[in-house]
């Protein structure tokens, strides 16, 4: 071959585009398999399966294909425990496609007590509910990741955290330990967030509070800020945190607070009307699902009782229809106390509180068009306020779990704001 020749021959070389040996997993190839129930191995559909970035969603016989490759499959679906399996790649044409994967998922219907940002880090509250869920049919935890108050319990590795002072006072030394120590005993795991209703951001960075007429912060009945939820910088704040609680373990983030607040004497940065509103608890919500994605983790919000019999947003921006679509779990607060109207029918609620939960749960499920194991309601555990002072004991807690069992939810979760339960209306 002649100078010239060889020339052409070398430029040749260097025009050709470098072909690797081996492919990255997440460019190119895909993923199928089928997802069944771990018992009955009947197929499951519209589990969501994720691997990397990508999420499809499970056809009627339990099928599904993921438009990318990895040795790792997430797999979660309504009704059931989330599961994470390992996957072989072998290389055919040299593209990374996997084998067919069978996924099988455990039944669950989580049955919780909740904790707050104190009581998590109290052994004399902690222990007893501990041990209150190892003696009875309870077995998940609803725990306070950011509290009423905007505290986070744990040393967070997010700056603005600290910059606020959300992390004055630690409760919990090793959230992370604990999380696996409780999986280790098969409970549960629920991330509550307090997200709209946060004294200390919104005293720390007035821009994002919400005013009142004046254009002075805006204070609840508790004397307590909250933030515009409007404002993506506030979105922000509360995925970040939704974002670390995930990486420590938890099975389930629960938005609570996920709301405008029910006062008319207000301003935010958009005009305050219906669609605006709903818009922002939406939009915000939206955009924890797409972050939290890889996670694959649950997504749920509390939701205000009324919201199911109300055909407005109840003025703080929950429109049931357009929450839905966005929810794994719909955690309806059915205290009979704070249905301070009562409900058709039934004037004095505490009197009726299994007609209170079934009746809002039905109505709830009309309204949103789903089926009834996307709902998983607050029931009450604590002393009435509202009404007639009387004690919630066992007759009517159990009155309350009886009308969401039969309603067919998700489970149901015990609320008492000091943290101190007892096994009245509780199987053993």
């Amino acid at each position: 071959m002649n100078k010239g020749g060889i020339f052409i021959f070398l430029l040749f070389l260097l025009l050709i585009p470098a072909i690797p040996l081996s492919a990255p997993a997440y460019t190119v190839g895909y993923t199928t398999g089928k997802v069944v129930d771990f018992f009955t191995a009947k197929p499951i559909k519209g589990a969501f399966v994720t691997m990397n970035h990508d999420v499809a969603e499970t056809d009627a016989n339990g099928m599904f294909t993921v438009k990318t490759s990895s040795d790792r499959v997430l797999v979660r679906a309504y009704g059931y425990l989330r599961a994470e399996q390992n996957v072989s790649m072998p290389l055919i044409a040299s593209l990374p496609i996997t084998s067919p994967v069978l996924i099988k998922l455990v039944p669950f219907t989580p049955k919780a007590l909740y904790l707050s940002f104190f009581g998590i880090g109290s052994s004399v509250l902690r222990e007893p509910a501990l041990r209150l869920i190892e003696n009875t049919e309870l077995n998940a935890l609803v725990i306070d990741v950011k509290g009423d108050r905007g505290m986070i319990p744990y040393r967070s590795a997010i700056p603005l955290a600290s910059d606020i002072g959300a992390q004055t006072i630690i409760t919990v030394r090793d959230m992370k330990g604990l999380i696996k120590s409780l999986k280790e005993k098969g409970i549960y795991t629920i991330a509550r967030i307090v997200v709209f209703k946060d004294n200390l951001l919104a005293f720390a960075q007035p821009e994002l509070a919400i005013k009142a007429p004046g254009g002075a912060i805006w204070l609840d009945k508790e004397r307590l800020a909250w933030v515009d939820p409007s404002r993506k910088a506030v979105w922000e704040y509360n995925i970040d945190i939704a974002e670390e609680a995930a990486r420590l373990g938890f099975d389930e983030i629960q938005f609570d607070y996920v709301r405008f607040p029910d006062a008319v004497d207000v301003a935010f940065s958009v005009p305050n009307t219906e669609e605006n509103r709903v818009n922002s608890v939406t939009g915000f919500l939206k955009e924890a699902r797409r972050r939290l994605a890889p996670y694959n983790v649950f997504l749920a919000a509390d939701l205000f009782g009324y919201i199911s019999w109300n055909l407005n947003d109840t003025l703080i921006g929950q429109r049931l229809e357009d929450m839905a679509p966005i929810l794994d779990y719909h955690c309806p607060m059915l205290y009979p106390s704070g249905f301070q109207f009562g409900i058709p029918g039934y004037r004095l609620p505490v009197a009726h509180p299994y007609e209170i939960v079934y009746l809002t749960l039905k109505k709830g499920r009309e309204r949103a068009g789903i089926q009834p194991n996307r709902f998983r309601p607050w029931i009450q555990a604590f002393r009435d306020y509202a009404f007639d002072k009387r004690h919630f004991t066992a007759k009517e807690i159990r009155d309350q779990i009886d009308a969401a069992e039969k309603f067919g939810s998700n489970g149901w979760m015990l609320w008492n704001p000091q943290n101190r339960y007892t096994a009245d209306g509780l199987t053993k």
